[in-house]
């Protein structure tokens, strides 16, 4: 459970930055996403989700 708050903490961090560092970019991001279908989004979601859990399983397996 720590290492679970620990990933959503270093989450949180990378995003503030982020968003402190290149807010127009962020905007910018945002605004092009609106365009994207649902689908996509999703697919791209569960694409990444899984990747991070094959990175996290071979560290910690």
């Amino acid at each position: 459970m720590k290492e679970l708050i620990v990933a959503i903490g270093l989450l949180f961090v990378i995003e503030g930055l982020l968003y402190s560092i290149f807010p127009e970019q962020m905007k910018g991001m945002m605004e092009k996403m609106k365009s994207i279908p649902a689908s996509n989004l999703r697919t791209g979601g569960l694409f990444f989700a899984l990747i991070g859990f094959i990175i996290v399983w071979s560290i910690k397996g």
